[in-house]
């Protein structure tokens, strides 16, 4: 199982590992986004997608348990002029605020079945009101592929998993099925992802 200081190591390694531009999917959904909603990026790593969404005029959170990555992050978005808040803490753990955001952006982040629930508890309790979920993940299909992704078929997604986790928010898109990655030197080539835009009432 991955932990904070295996992520620590990996980010230490030079460059960045899921590269240093937004993920395509997120980018796509901009149509939805306006300046001064408050975003929060869970998992964010170096901060690629964080970075960007504070270029957009939100105010963004990006939380991550790795502190090297989220380093990394500061600094991106210091070369780039994003304004940008970064919380070291584990998804599953972390003390959700209640109500506080307009959209969360759940890029491929992928935990233990236990550990997701709890995080997907604290996404529905950080969402405002017709704030909205961002969410791809790879999903069963992809084990195997070279692409990236986890090894445990336990820490992956499918749309079943998206609609019991997420009762209660509305579905604007839920997808699964192939795409084609090109995010850093982790993430390359033909993929099978699961993609989601959910809003909460």
């Amino acid at each position: 199982m991955s932990t904070s200081l295996a992520w620590d190591e990996r980010y230490g390694g030079g460059g960045f590992q899921f590269g240093d531009a937004p993920n395509e999917y997120l980018v796509a959904q901009s149509r939805r986004f306006r300046r001064g909603m408050t975003a929060l990026a869970v998992g964010d790593g170096e901060g690629r997608n964080g970075v960007w969404l504070g270029r957009q005029g939100l105010e963004v959170t990006s939380l991550d348990w790795s502190a090297v990555g989220l380093a990394k992050a500061r600094e991106l978005a210091a070369a780039q002029g994003a304004p940008l808040e970064t919380v070291v803490a584990d998804a599953a753990t972390w003390d959700w605020p209640e109500a506080r955001f307009d959209l969360i952006a759940w890029i491929y982040l992928h935990l233990p079945p236990a550990d997701r629930s709890l995080a997907v508890a604290g996404c529905r309790k950080a969402l405002r009101p017709g704030g909205l979920l961002v969410l791809e993940a790879f999903s069963p299909a992809q084990q195997g592929r070279r692409s990236g992704g986890p090894k445990l078929p336990e820490l992956l997604w499918t749309r079943e998993i998206v609609e019991r986790e997420f009762p209660e928010l509305e579905v604007l898109e839920l997808t699964e099925g192939a795409v084609r990655l090109d995010e850093g030197p982790r993430h390359q080539g033909l993929a099978e992802v699961v993609r989601a835009v959910l809003r909460k009432p």
